[in-house]
């Protein structure tokens, strides 16, 4: 009645236009959805064939009650008020549901209900963000860091998209909110964090606005946040200095400040971080200045005296394009910096061999931007800078705009490290501007990130190069599949994971499985034209969040006849490896594959047959040995050419891998120091899980529990979580 006579503020006015376009769609899908079941059941339709949807809400009158027994109709406690969602539920119930609830059985009946609960469920299984909220669309954060105490005392000034009156979902971990207010009136707003946080999601923080769009939050991080890694001195480079870095992916950006923390919410963000006057620090943004902290611009729970002392110094920064949460990073110690192009320098610790080190792996980079502009169209960050991090890192690297964060472990001495670069690079374009809507569709970033990646590395390295690492992400599919036997639902490209922790099924399908169904629609309209596909999909996604369905339906639309030719959702939301995936061909690939299957019968590859090889191809090789070799032949593999001793640690750890399947107990020592010298996953879980998984692995089951116990505190908190899985799953 009000939207028809126009009694309500517009905004109001907007929401309720906006429930009842929901509603109305809601309300043809049930209507359809019952024709098809009358159809199926061999029901009558005449009963409801006299139904027509509402034309607008004037001529609109519900035309019965649902007379529901006391025993299925309990007293509701009703609601100071009803979200957009709850009122559009409810119009819905009642201008649909009771027309046809006396034609239809009590299991259509559900059916019907089950189908309105699925069209309005949450964006996002990790996330208790509520579509019908309007989205944060910028966060100004002020951030006092405690090095003492591991905590970071800050406050976040939150903009919304519009002005909202009702509750506001926030995800946080961990985090001690001290006060929430009105920026402008400095009123208190009204908050409340859920008591039993959820083990995956965290905490819920649900605000209580009033027609306001900017709320300003004060809190202090906990010294466990998942997302923060505080480091010791002594577990630096440098030895003399703390360190701190974030790793938000996948849903870790809650636990340093409240967010709706999933990739469908972009967000842009301003940030002043006071650290100690002897520290330097970067960001996944653009560094405006260092400067002296000034009174009265201080973090809320710090006072002026703190935040202005002495021996402390400000540096800000600013992110003016719009990303999702999981990209927001920084991290705070003595760091330094070598200029290796025009856009790019590379940042470490200040200890001289390590950045020269760096700076000599990452030269090429800048042939790397132009040639992924060439491929993907213009580079939107302005910056492409690198920062190596201590050894704890937990993965190769990640893709932060304008600061992408590396493991030490990439830097091997011949430049081959750049192909991680290059993964991280291609996220430019495929993961940072267009993004997956939420972490089910987690192959948008990754599978088109990897095939970017090989184009990139055929131009620069060469079509060789591009294969070998087509051969070894072959391998490393085949073994998920093996790893997911028991749980195929992870062997799918779009995947359920609803009550799941996404850092738990992290694997290599979504970049593998994800790269071959992109080479297959290549191979099926030929390389020009998919790369004329690429542009326009980039072009016409950029800052936006995607799932698979708008994917598919884009490419349909300018691939007509596409889905005759490939079986589209075999590919993406079938198990398994589908019958068109292609192992890759080339001479060194077969030659390589050629020798190891050859090693089974005791011929070991001879030393000019290896004499040009590099790391990746030792890796191609020890892959695909037999998983049943004898510990003889492992030590004599290792005599000849001394694998277990490789700088470059994909050698290392997949012969390291090989020995603990023979039980080759003479490696255990390298075992343990390689679990406590690394803290990358790509090694700590194959390790851990070679170590523990099958029988008769007692010996190895203790020595993988004492390393742990002695090793986990120079973890990530995300590695600690996957070891510990693997470690009570086994033992």
């Amino acid at each position: 009645r009000s939207y028809r006579e126009g009694t309500e503020e517009p905004w109001r006015l907007k929401k309720k236009h906006q429930a009842w376009q929901l509603a109305r769609q809601v309300g043809i899908r049930i209507l359809e959805y019952k024709a098809e079941l009358s159809k199926k059941n061999g029901e009558k339709g005449k009963s409801h064939a006299s139904l027509v949807l509402p034309p607008n809400l004037k001529s609109h009158q519900p035309r019965t009650r649902i007379p529901l027994s006391h025993k299925y109709n309990p007293p509701l406690q009703k609601p100071l008020y009803f979200t957009t969602q709850q009122r559009t539920i409810r119009f819905i119930f009642f201008s649909f549901f009771a027309p046809i609830h006396h034609c239809c059985s009590l299991k259509t009946f559900i059916e019907l209900g089950t189908l309105v609960q699925s069209f309005m469920a949450p964006i996002d299984p990790h996330s208790y963000t509520d579509s019908t909220h309007p989205f944060t669309t910028h966060i100004s954060l002020s951030l006092y860091f405690d090095f003492p105490s591991s905590t970071i005392l800050s406050s976040a000034l939150l903009s919304l998209s519009s002005p909202h009156t009702g509750p506001l979902f926030l995800d946080t971990r961990s985090l001690s909110i001290s006060s929430v207010v009105d920026p402008q009136t400095r009123t208190p707003v009204p908050f409340s964090l859920s008591s039993e946080p959820d083990p995956i999601k965290g905490s819920l923080l649900t605000l209580t606005l009033s027609n306001q769009s900017q709320v300003l939050i004060s809190f202090t991080t906990s010294p466990d946040s998942s997302a923060l890694q505080w480091l010791a001195p002594p577990q630096t480079f440098n030895k003399t200095s703390p360190f701190v870095y974030t790793q938000c992916q996948a849903i870790h950006a809650r636990s340093i400040f409240p967010c709706q923390d999933t990739p469908a919410a972009r967000i842009k963000y301003s940030a002043r971080l006071n650290i100690p006057r002897p520290l330097s620090a970067v960001m996944s943004a653009r560094h405006v200045e260092r400067r002296m902290p000034v009174a009265g611009e201080a973090a809320t729970g710090c006072d002026d005296s703190m935040w202005c002392g002495d021996d402390r110094v400000v540096e800000e920064f600013v992110m003016e394009q719009p990303i999702p949460p999981y990209l927001f990073a920084f991290a705070v110690g003595e760091i330094g910096y070598r200029e290796v192009g025009p856009r790019t320098r590379v940042y470490a610790e200040a200890v001289p061999s390590v950045l020269d080190a760096a700076a000599a792996e990452f030269a090429g980079t800048e042939d790397m931007i132009r040639q992924g502009e060439m491929l993907f169209g213009p580079y939107e960050w302005e910056r492409f800078d690198l920062l190596v991090l201590p050894p704890s890192f937990p993965y190769g690297g990640m893709e932060n705009p304008r600061m992408v964060f590396l493991t030490p472990t990439v830097i091997k001495g011949d430049a081959s490290g750049a192909q991680v670069v290059a993964h991280e690079l291609a996220h430019s374009w495929t993961g940072n501007l267009i993004t997956n809507k939420n972490n089910e569709h987690f192959w948008l970033n990754e599978g088109f990130t990897t095939y970017a990646e090989r184009r990139i590395v055929e131009v620069v390295q060469g079509e060789d190069r591009a294969a070998l690492n087509t051969g070894i992400g072959w391998r490393g599919l085949n073994d998920e599949m093996e790893r997911f036997k028991d749980n195929m639902e992870f062997t799918k490209l779009k995947t359920k994971q609803e009550g799941v922790d996404p850092d738990d099924v992290y694997s290599q399908v979504p970049y593998e499985k994800g790269f071959q169904f992109l080479w297959r629609i290549e191979r099926q309209i030929g390389r020009p034209a998919f790369d004329e596909f690429l542009k326009k999909y980039i072009a016409t996604f950029k800052f936006q969040s995607i799932d698979t369905e708008t994917f598919l339906d884009f490419l349909k639309a300018n691939v007509p006849g596409i889905e005759k030719e490939i079986d589209l959702e075999l590919w993406t939301e079938g198990t398994g490896i589908p019958p068109d995936a292609l192992e890759p061909v080339s001479n060194i690939y077969t030659k390589i594959v050629s020798l190891a299957h050859e090693f089974k019968n005791g011929r070991m590859p001879m030393e000019d047959e290896v004499a040009d090889w590099g790391g990746q191809e030792w890796e191609l090789y020890l892959e695909n040995l037999p998983k049943s070799v004898e510990a003889s032949q492992i030590s004599s593999l290792d005599a000849r050419y001394h694998l277990a001793e490789s700088k470059d640690y994909e050698v290392k750890v997949a012969f390291l891998q090989l020995a603990i399947s023979a039980k080759c107990r003479d490696y255990y020592g390298e075992v343990e120091k390689t679990l406590k010298g690394v803290g990358r996953m790509k090694y700590l879980r194959p390790l851990y899980t070679y170590l523990v998984q099958g029988n008769g692995k007692e010996d190895e089951k203790v020595l993988a529990k004492r390393v742990f116990a002695e090793a986990k505190e120079c973890y990530h908190p995300i590695a600690q979580g996957v070891v510990e899985a693997i470690l009570s799953k086994h033992v």
